[in-house]
């Protein structure tokens, strides 16, 4: 039997303990008000290009001063051309007139000055209306500017406060989303009826206690976002479907028949609870069948092809209700199938890297090279069928070219196109040269370094997923994030090892465990502790 040591014990309590600090500073640390937000975003300004923005203010200002003085010679010009008009008719009303009378002469020049007055009075008129609409202008732009930037300021505000709980929640459904596939994978070895893969079940119904803690931490946070203590999905907004509310949307307005708060938690609810129903039954069941009760084989087996029945509809739902709703106005009919892709390669290197600490240990003596060369083959394997939803996903809509798809692409080239590039190297190119060739397959220490890979590719793909819908371009990688992996890390090693060390790590009464027992793959060479097999 394992004893689950003290010391990775404490390393368990430690990450969850480190993890939770890190996750309440940054929610401690998030701004509160809309000043804090106005001096983060100055700051920003200031770091990538504030210079810029202030020189093109700057510069329009330039060009408002310029045409306002150029508008004041106008008139200056027009007004002085007008006086000399008026002066040239003077003299040349006086010279006609020399002879005429004294009377009709002052008479005439009176009118002449009046006409002046007049003129110069017009003129001034003029000139003063400009100024005043010129100033009216300028003071009407400066207000709009103000109202955008304190728009923009308030948006900014509400994304860096979704922040935190964005991190929380990617790190939250990547535990979750991993722990489910490796259920899925179990199952789905079950209902085969695979004999290789049976020295591995107690390492995979291990892992998968693990679900029943994420389900709580998932089930808390589902709720509390249903109380609208954050902000992560816009459709749940006030007045989103009200069409006299200035938030009327007509698309999510559309869609309300789903997407509704109250049918989104219930189904929600309904996933959860399928899902750690048939964890607890199989694991309890398969203890059981350790006295070697095929009628317990059977029902196991049925009970797993139900499962997988519901699997395949709640995987889905769920991949829409939690995170292709984050952009409501978008939407892929593959979108169920990549989630299931990434979760699914990411589980399989769990279940390698987990079975070959065990190894190390001693305490899975019939697991041999051949069975960490098949897991390492789903890695790959699964790693290409990943890729080929992705392409197909992306391809297909950059070439339709359609405004309401392509923007869910556009937001993530232009603001996250370092991890959108780089995940792509990571979970094709890396491990598909780490793991093509067959012999590498069956080293555990090559199998461990593309896990790493894949799983940090994997956890930047979610990322990818989550973050631009709900905080946009106010993103990065810090205390919050580091925290959420910190804390869900923990909390994995701390139920998986403590759940293995309560049952036998081999399971007895399976029908198959001779079979896997002297499972050999055709060309890799054994090598080690287990060259006694064979």
């Amino acid at each position: 039997m394992y004893q689950f040591s003290g010391k990775l014990k404490m390393l368990a309590i430690v990450l969850m303990a480190v993890g939770l600090l890190g996750t309440g500073y940054s929610f401690f640390s998030a701004p509160k008000t809309l000043e804090e937000a106005k001096e983060i975003l100055a700051k920003q300004d200031a770091h990538h290009g504030g210079g810029h923005e202030a020189a093109t203010t700057h510069t329009e200002e330039e060009h408002a001063g310029e045409a306002k003085v150029e508008k004041h010679v106008e008139v200056e010009n027009h007004k002085e051309d007008t006086t000399t008009e008026a002066h040239v008719a003077d003299s040349t009303a006086a010279h006609t007139e020399e002879v005429a009378h004294n009377a009709e002469q002052e008479h005439s020049k009176e009118a002449t000055e009046n006409t002046q007055a007049q003129d110069s009075s017009a003129v001034h008129v003029a000139d003063k209306a400009h100024t005043e609409t010129t100033t009216e202008a300028h003071a009407e732009v400066a207000a709009h500017g103000e109202d955008h930037g304190a728009a923009h300021a308030e948006h900014a505000l509400h994304q860096m406060q979704n922040r935190p709980w964005s991190a929380l929640y990617v790190a939250l459904l990547f535990s979750l989303g991993i722990t489910l596939l490796v259920l899925a994978f179990y199952a789905s070895q079950r209902v085969a009826q695979s004999g290789w893969s049976v020295v591995l079940f107690r390492v995979m119904e291990a892992i998968t206690t693990n679900l029943h803690y994420v389900s709580l931490a998932m089930l808390v946070f589902l709720i509390v976002t249903a109380m609208h203590m954050n902000h992560l999905f816009t459709w749940m907004g006030e007045g989103v479907t009200d069409p006299t509310s200035p938030n009327y949307d007509s698309i999510i307005d559309g869609k309300k028949w789903y997407l509704n708060t109250p049918g989104w938690l219930i189904r929600s609810i309904f996933y959860l609870v399928v899902w750690n129903a048939y964890t607890f039954i199989i694991r309890r069941n398969s203890i059981k069948q350790d006295n070697g009760d095929l009628k317990l084989h059977k029902k196991n087996y049925n009970i797993s092809v139900i499962f997988l029945f519901f699997f395949m509809i709640t995987e889905s739902m769920m991949s829409w209700d939690w995170i292709m709703t984050i952009d409501p106005h978008w939407f892929s009919t593959l979108f169920g199938w990549y989630v299931l892709a990434t979760f699914l390669v990411s589980a399989l290197t769990v279940i390698a890297m987990v079975t070959i600490y065990l190894r190390s240990k001693g305490v899975l003596p019939l697991v041999n090279d051949s069975h960490i060369h098949d897991l390492a083959k789903f890695m790959f394997g699964f790693s290409v069928f990943w890729t080929y939803l992705w392409f197909a996903q992306f391809m297909l809509i950059w070439y339709a070219d359609m405004p309401e798809e392509t923007t869910y692409f556009l937001l993530r080239f232009n603001e996250y196109k370092v991890p959108f590039l780089a995940m792509v190297g990571m979970n094709f190119i890396f491990p598909v040269l780490l793991l093509i060739n067959s012999d590498f397959k069956s080293m555990p220490w090559f199998v461990i370094l593309g896990g790493v890979v894949i799983l940090a590719g994997h956890y930047i793909d979610l990322f990818v997923m989550v973050m631009p819908g709900t905080v946009g371009g106010q993103w990065g990688f810090g205390v919050g994030e580091i925290s959420g992996l910190l804390f869900f890390t923990g909390l994995f090693i701390f139920a998986t090892f403590s759940a293995f060390a309560k049952a036998n790590p081999v399971p007895k009464g399976n029908p198959y465990l001779h079979e896997s027992e002297t499972y050999h793959y055709y060309n890799i060479e054994h090598r080690g502790e287990d060259s006694n097999h064979h």
